[in-house]
């Protein structure tokens, strides 16, 4: 099998890491020149805390190369610059070609999901992955578990021949909706709990506010025609638990500065130097369930904390309320 990883970030190494160990030949592009080549030649990421890039790696920094006689394409860049990068695509991609979208997030001029973002211009097989997995995790090989939605048999099957091992498994449902729902808004909610654990909160408020969020994160699923249960998958319940409590996890330590009071110049420093989704995410979260006419408090709420436009200690009187 052959692949192209669309990223070369930790997320496309990491999982460009499971494809080499289960001898898949792949090949990774970014659009950065000085990227593709400081990465041939050193052999290690930065972005990976060091991680050292098996000589069966190959980058390019051409479409069509990366495109050209694969098996699957795995998109992995920033949701940011996803619409431009499948505009791109759209030169050189065959019609029979499946593609795996791993990119989290919400456009957002349009509030589309990013399925959608692409179906507008391509009609290839699409799965979409989310789940508890960080990049860190996976490049040691520790058991991990994605949500694969995806309407296709025939697109399942390939990537499970992919990545499926002794150390990774999939859970298919047919839910593309639900599954990028969770996988794009666990961002903002990480944030908000690492706000409450800066703010020193116990282990039983930050457990409230978890359920609470689970909970409205339910009802956004099936406002926007997606399944509930779906917050029980990998994708929901395993993604938030993951990335809502770990310190390894950059929206959460986002959060963390915010609510343990540090200074603007300590916060700026952070978003400087730390792609943080969540921010990107809560704009478009935000004008999404007020376009849907969907109640969501606890985002809007979220939303002005960091607009500055209400206190962090809001957030606990709101849960009490709500």
């Amino acid at each position: 099998m052959k692949v192209g990883v669309l990223g070369a970030g930790a997320f496309g190494l990491a999982l460009s890491h499971i494809l080499v160990k289960n001898n898949v030949t792949v090949e990774m592009w970014t659009h950065s020149e000085d990227e593709a080549k400081a990465l041939d030649k050193t052999r290690t990421s930065k972005k990976l805390n060091g991680y050292k890039i098996p000589k069966e790696i190959k980058f390019t920094t051409n479409l069509e190369e990366i495109v050209d006689g694969k098996d699957l394409i795995v998109m992995a860049i920033p949701a940011f610059a996803f619409e431009d990068v499948t505009k791109q695509l759209t030169k050189y991609i065959k019609k029979k070609q499946p593609v795996l979208i791993a990119t989290k997030g919400i456009q957002q001029n349009t509030c589309l999901f990013l399925n959608d973002v692409f179906s507008k211009y391509l009609k290839n097989s699409v799965a979409v992955i989310s789940g508890p997995t960080f990049a860190v995790d996976m490049i040691k090989d520790a058991p991990i578990g994605f949500s694969m939605a995806t309407k296709s048999h025939k697109t399942e099957m390939i990537i499970r021949k992919c990545f499926e091992n002794s150390t990774t498994k999939f859970r298919r449902t047919r839910d593309i909706t639900g599954i990028e729902i969770c996988g794009s808004i666990k961002n903002v909610m990480a944030i908000a709990s690492g706000m409450l654990e800066g703010m020193g909160v116990t282990d039983s408020t930050r457990a409230l506010f978890l359920t609470e969020s689970m909970n409205d994160i339910k009802e956004l699923i099936d406002a926007l025609g997606g399944k509930k249960k779906s917050i029980l998958s990998f994708a929901g319940f395993g993604d938030i638990l993951m990335t809502c409590t770990s310190k390894n996890s950059r929206n959460f330590s986002f959060g963390y500065l915010i609510g343990s009071g540090a200074s603007k110049e300590e916060i700026d420093k952070y978003l400087a130097n730390t792609t943080v989704e969540g921010m990107y995410t809560l704009k478009s979260i935000h004008k999404l369930v007020r376009r849907k006419k969907v109640k969501m408090p606890i985002i809007n709420l979220i939303h002005d904390i960091i607009e500055g436009k209400k206190d962090k200690e809001e957030m606990l009187r709101f849960l009490i309320s709500k």
